[in-house]
């Protein structure tokens, strides 16, 4: 950090000066104000983009910045090119996050005082700990100025766990009275959402703010909008009460769906058949209590079509079991997670409190004869697997080698060594008698697919993890897919048909029952696991058939900018269904018609889109809704809304007047459909598909959504963001350290895909040194204007540098309408100002143009204006003098690129630097060999260049060869094999010989094919669009310089009489002839 390094920050200092100021000027002319014109926008006339709401329990940071940077680049190039821009923004405090984080206070002002005293304990270094809950502490930032240390307190628990919710609102620098507050949830949101404001206007984000407010019921026209809403969707049939397995947290009593996790976001619940294996009486001696009671080792699996070929059963010896009640007759034997879940879905004597008759081991389960369903085996045991796992599942597992590789080799094992069976007490009756029943024919693998596969992959034994993962998906996919049953009631039918046939029956026969998990562990924000519960309430019906097809339809015509977003969507359009989206914990709008219930964080945030459009005439710029002058939340009734947003009909008896409702539905109707929707990746699954869903049921196809764009997250110095390590940055830390336009320059310039980007301090350094330095080199233009041309012809030099400031208007103008903003960077400011440090090389002591300089300033401040807003307006009006805003000011005009003169410059360039190579290496010797001392070299003063404009002899007859093999409409060659063919019966061909074909034509061959990619079919021409002897000739001048000549002459090696002044050194030009494009200089002295 600059801070700690002694650096000056007089630069840094002067940017958040410039800032401050333009931001002054920005604010007295109300510049970002959005309102709709009297007439319908025209394509490209209008552009209306948004950003999901940021959660409100901490500040902003860069991550949140990274994702709002793309929308606000591509909305500040929109409105410098002349659209009406609308750019809103609002603050999401709906959910369970903010209420936990208060509970917690109140808690810990229970447990430990006021203020609290918390146990110290020894600190242990666990990094992992806070990431793993980040999301239950969002708010875990430095207070604004600070640096985050991502130090552990003492009371850092010895398991890893993150600190103590006061100690984290300490870490805002809030005194302990402060922090007793925000035991009232409602005043998080009063106290971040004001802050995040001053944080975005400093930022330079071009927001009109009057359309700004907080979601929940604090907000009451927000609230009156999202119970219309949820009203619409329930009188479509498109919300409906049902029982549902959901991920449920405990402790909060509720669903906990995505936004309410802190871990395991995505995560669903997974689908298991129970097994219900009945444990054979008499039972051993610790299991002697629940004689008379009907017990079952309980197996969930994902397969119950492979119960005929069940062997064995198999549990882990050392984990810890436990006998509980699911009914007054019958107990099921399973791990206490596995029974947890199942008092969550009517399978425990006792609702959500799993009762336990016995605590039980894996060893104590070794040898229980078991009666299984389907079983051809009338009696099998229970056996140990030293695999199992007791966080997933029930911790008992059936055994079905023919079709199980780790069955298998685990059977296998145990029959193998007897040393291994005496070790856990396994007689051998319980395991030598049981062969491997075959029950599916595998079409790769036969009718023991296991057996054969292990056998193939040499696997020794269950402890060749990987190779047993290998195997169990080389069979399993072509066992379910293709496989045929060969054993039980479903015989010669397709494994895919017989499996729920199977499971049906061993449900409806009652030796099963259905059992649900999470895919894997969810952790919820108040910090409890979450299990699987069967819900019985309010939800959204995704994935139905019809508006399935609707939402489907939508995503078709949208535009996504990358093919990996739109995989995303039909993924999760694949799979999503029914959605819990009521909650009975938490802060937002009550149901409507159930009270009791709260609408959930994500059903709340998928329409709201909208409600911008006219937020500002409801709430008169007052974010909570405070401002009732203009119109009362009781007098937004659901005609009303329906005549804003969906085209209804005039409301009749409506105490609005009917002047402010038509300006209301003009607003909603000029600025909707909105154009573009800029979020990271991870609300493809839920948050952006149901704002699809919702916007198809409720409003017409010319109100859908129009464009998403994705990206992926953000790194800081190519390293996970990560408050516990202190590699963490918050918005308005960022801008203290480095400004708002070095922290823009460097998020443009950190990445565009669905990758992770990666934001560099060195890059935003290396901003705050280029800004400024380019306001320095301004300022000396200026001072030393009256020096520069002003009425002399346009010299070649002057050509180029205007070509390359139109090139880089036409090439930046793509970039920021393909929403490509780290192009846009390189070619709209890298490019340009390496276009001009090259003009003022070429130029030299005849000097620069003064009117190219004057274009130079006023293209290159308008092309970074989109993405150093700041700086670009502080040169446009202190330095240039113009007026109005830059902001506004429009796309600069340009001409056509001349292709051509830039191909022309490139090849003089290049010419000058390899040129330089030759001319060092001429003058330092050679350098190959040991010798005592080189001889000095005289340098060269003159040269000669020799051009050949035009390929002639093999390489003629290659190309037009390469040109007879052109697909000009594809941009494709033919195979080389058939170029090589032609070749060879080609008269130079036979004359030359298959040998020196190989060696001489085919690497030239490949080298005009690659150009071809690279410039067009005009790299097959005889020679180059432009005369090379013109070019080198026109700049003499700058080569010499260059080069440190006196002499230069340029001339044709077709022209005897100049080869002949080459004199001794003529066998240069034998040795390296010169060809289009390569010229061959000889260096003398004179």
């Amino acid at each position: 950090m600059a801070e700690e390094t002694g650096k000056s920050f007089a630069r840094r200092d002067r940017l958040l000066e410039i800032e401050s100021k333009v931001q002054k000027l920005w604010a007295e002319s109300d510049v970002f104000r959005a309102e709709p014109k009297d007439s319908p926008p025209k394509p490209g006339e209008k552009f209306y983009g948004n950003f999901p709401f940021p959660y409100m329990n901490g500040y902003l940071h860069l991550g949140h910045a990274f994702s709002l940077s793309k929308l606000e680049f591509a909305a500040a190039y929109h409105r410098l090119s002349g659209a009406n821009v609308l750019l809103p923004f609002a603050f999401h405090c709906t959910g369970m996050p903010i209420k936990a984080s208060a509970d917690k206070l109140t808690r810990e002002i229970e447990k430990f005082g006021y203020p609290p005293v918390f146990p110290e304990v020894k600190e242990v270094e666990n990094s992992e700990a806070e990431d793993k809950l980040k999301g239950e502490n969002e708010a875990s930032q430095t207070q604004p100025g600070g640096k985050f240390k991502g130090k552990k307190s003492k009371a850092v628990a010895k398991t890893g766990d993150v600190k103590f919710q006061w100690q984290i609102m300490q870490s805002y620098g809030l005194s302990d009275e402060e922090i007793r507050r925000f035991t009232n949830p409602y005043h998080w949101l009063t106290f971040f959402p004001p802050l995040a404001v001053e944080d975005l206007k400093a930022f330079g984000l071009g927001c009109d703010w009057r359309r700004t407010f907080v979601t929940t019921d604090m907000n009451p026209y927000f609230d009156s909008f999202v119970r219309w809403q949820m009203r619409k969707l329930k009188a479509m049939g498109k919300i409906v009460k049902d029982l549902r397995y959901a991920v449920y947290s405990p402790l909060d009593g509720q669903p906990c769906a995505d936004h309410d996790r802190a871990s395991g976001e995505g995560v669903n619940p997974q689908e298991y058949t129970l097994i219900k294996m009945e444990v054979v009486s008499p039972f051993p001696s610790k299991m002697s209590v629940l004689e008379g009671k009907k017990v079952y080792l309980a197996a969930a699996t994902l397969r119950p079509e492979t119960m005929y070929g069940q062997t064995n059963c198999w549990v882990l010896p050392d984990g810890k079991y436990g006998a509980f009640e699911i009914n007054d007759t019958d107990v099921f034997v399973m791990t206490r997670r596995a029974a947890l879940n199942c008092a969550y879905q009517n399978l425990s004597r006792v609702s959500e409190t799993p009762t336990c008759l016995v605590e039980l081991t894996g060893q104590d389960l070794i040898g229980l004869p078991l009666r299984s369903p389907l079983a051809f085996n009338d009696i099998i045991y229970t056996l140990p697997m030293l695999s199992v796992l007791t966080d997933k599942g029930t911790g008992v597992v059936t055994s079905v080698p023919s079709d199980s590789p780790d069955d298998y080799m685990a059977l296998h094992d145990l029959k193998a060594k007897p040393a291994f069976r005496a070790k856990y007490g396994v007689k051998d009756e319980w395991v030598l008698p049981f062969e491997i029943i075959p029950i599916i024919h595998h079409p790769d693998f036969g009718d023991k697919s296991a057996e054969k596969i292990c056998i193939d992959m040499k696997i020794a034994s269950q402890n060749d993890k990987d190779k047993l993962v290998m195997a169990k998906e080389k069979i399993y996919k072509g066992g379910f897919y293709e496989g045929t049953m060969i054993a039980g009631e479903f015989t010669g039918m397709k494994v895919q048909e017989a499996k729920s046939l199977i499971r049906n029956q061993l449900l409806q026969l009652e030796q099963a029952v259905v059992y649900s998990e999470p895919e894997k562990k969810v952790m919820s924000r108040s910090g409890d696991e979450c299990v699987v519960a069967l819900t019985d309430q309010w939800y959204i019906t995704y994935g139905e058939e019809e508006w399935k097809k609707a939402a489907e339809e939508c995503l078709a015509s949208m535009n996504l900018y990358s093919d990996e977003t739109r995989h995303g969507f039909e993924h999760t359009l694949g799979w999503l269904n029914q959605w819990a989206c009521s909650r009975n914990f938490g802060l937002g709008t009550r149901i409507p018609w159930d009270e009791q219930y709260l609408v959930e964080s994500l059903s709340d945030s998928t329409l709201y889109m909208a409600y911008y459009t006219v937020a500002h005439m409801l709430q008169g710029g007052d974010m909570y809704g405070a401002d009732r002058s203009l119109i009362e939340p009781e007098q937004l009734t659901d005609e009303v809304w329906d005549f804003l947003f969906l085209n209804g009909s005039v409301p009749k008896a409506s105490e609005i007047s009917s002047s402010v409702l038509n300006k209301m539905k003009k607003e909603f109707e000029y600025w909707y459909p909105f154009d573009l929707r800029v979020s990271g990746k991870d609300l493809i699954q839920n948050h952006l598909t149901f704002s699809i869903y919702n916007h198809t049921a409720l409003m017409p196809k010319h109100h859908w959504p129009k464009g998403f764009r994705c990206n992926g997250h953000i790194m800081l110095n190519s390293e996970k963001m990560s408050k516990s390590t202190g590699n963490f940055r918050t918005l308005r830390e960022s801008i203290q350290e480095f400004s708002a336009d070095a922290t823009r320059f460097s998020l443009a310039d950190a990445g565009d895909g669905m990758d992770d980007a990666n934001f560099v301090f060195d890059t935003a350094n290396a901003a705050i040194l280029r800004l400024t330095k380019e306001i320095s080199w301004m300022e000396e233009v200026f001072a030393a204007e009256s020096t520069l041309r002003s009425t002399s012809p346009l010299t070649y030099a002057d050509r180029v540098f205007a070509n390359e400031m139109n090139i880089a208007v036409k090439v930046t103008q793509k970039n920021y309408k393909d929403y490509m903003f780290r192009e846009a960077l390189k070619s709209g400011f890298y490019d340009l100002q390496a276009a001009r440090d090259e003009y003022r090389l070429s130029c030299g002591a005849g000097g620069m143009r003064r009117d190219l300089l004057l274009r130079f300033m006023d293209i290159q401040t308008r092309l970074i204006a989109p993405i150093c807003p700041h700086y670009a307006e502080y040169v446009w009006k202190d330095l240039l003098h113009k007026e109005g805003f830059v902001v506004t000011a429009g796309w600069p005009v340009a001409d056509s690129p001349d292709l051509t003169l830039k191909m022309a410059n490139k090849y003089l360039q290049d010419v000058i630097v390899s040129m330089r190579k030759l001319l060092q290496k001429q003058v330092s010797g050679p350098t190959k060999g040991k010798k005592a001392a080189p001889t000095p070299q005289v340098a060269p003063n003159a040269a000669l260049i020799f051009v050949n404009e035009q390929y002639d002899g093999w390489k003629r007859e290659c190309l037009n060869i390469l040109k007879g093999k052109f697909d000009s409409v594809s941009g494709s060659f033919a195979a080389d094999q058939e170029i090589m063919s032609e070749l060879q019966s080609c008269e130079f061909g036979q004359a030359m010989g298959a040998k020196q074909l190989q060696k001489l034509c085919m690497p030239f061959v490949r080298f005009k094919k690659d150009e071809v990619k690279a410039v067009g079919a005009q790299a097959l021409e005889l020679k180059l669009p432009f005369g090379e002897i013109e070019v080198l000739t026109e700049n003499a001048d700058l080569v010499k310089r260059q080069l440190g000549l006196e002499h230069l002459d340029v001339l044709s090696v077709l022209d005897a009489d100049a080869v002949a002044r080459a004199g001794e050194h003529a066998a240069i030009l034998n040795s390296n002839p010169p060809s289009p494009g390569n010229p061959t200089a000889i260096f003398l002295s004179r």
